[in-house]
């Protein structure tokens, strides 16, 4: 479905990312882990469309992506739910799910997709006509997992869902993930929790300081001595 290929992004004259290349199924949950600064977040806000590539290679089902206006990766099933959450916190709930749906094929199905969200995070379902800023963390964090699937994405891109909330709520979101993959959608998620994100994956991938430097099944990375030097240090055993 996704294929990433010698993608390079840069910040100025600084190197971001560097030749990285991934792939993600149609379905399939894929975890992203590695270091503070190794290059997460660029990664998928590049595939998001948010950074531009200064070469490589994205395709979504064999349509180049690095070819199209960013507001165009949307149309092509792509869905982000940035760090920080990044609500309109003055809008309601009800508001800042409904501008996920701006899409034309989703807008057909708003009302029922909101209810699939408050089925998916039953707190939702009291709050939509409160402001999102008065809403706790974890609550705010479900609005922003269920604005991104009002687009109703093939691939939902995660970026650090668990940042800042109590390991109850974090429990909670991580069963969220589950299902949300389990109906078909695909995820790439970024994680800092390793032992979590790789629990939920099906494959994933160790990135450090802008590169892919071990990928495989999530068993495998578990164990790769790669990932406990990028976490533990060199000395690591």
């Amino acid at each position: 479905m996704l294929d990433v290929r010698g993608l390079c992004v840069n910040y100025g004259a600084a190197p971001a990312l560097r030749d990285v290349s991934l792939a993600i199924g149609a379905a399939e949950l894929v975890s992203l882990v590695g270091p503070n600064g190794a290059g997460k977040t660029t990664l998928v806000n590049a595939i998001a469309g948010v950074h531009r590539a200064a070469a490589g290679r994205m395709t979504m089902d064999g349509n180049d992506l690095i070819a199209l206006p960013p507001h165009c990766y949307c149309e092509h099933g792509i869905a982000l739910v940035p760090e920080g959450r990044r609500l309109f916190a003055r809008m309601s709930v009800r508001e800042n799910l409904e501008i996920g749906a701006y899409r034309a094929a989703a807008r057909s199905t708003r009302n029922a997709t909101i209810e699939s969200i408050c089925a998916l995070f039953p707190a939702v379902r009291d709050k939509l006509d409160a402001p999102a800023g008065s809403l706790s963390g974890g609550q705010q964090q479900m609005v922003a997992i269920g604005r991104a699937l009002m687009a109703k994405p093939r691939l939902l891109l995660l970026d650090e869902p668990s940042l800042g909330l109590s390991p109850l709520m974090v429990q909670a979101m991580f069963r969220a993930i589950r299902d949300v993959h389990a109906a078909g959608t695909a995820a790439l998620l970024v994680e800092q929790n390793v032992a979590m994100a790789l629990d939920i994956a099906d494959r994933a991938y160790l990135i450090e300081e802008g590169r892919i430097v071990a990928a495989g099944s999530a068993s495998e990375l578990r164990d790769h001595p790669d990932l406990r030097r990028a976490y533990l240090g060199a000395a690591a055993r």
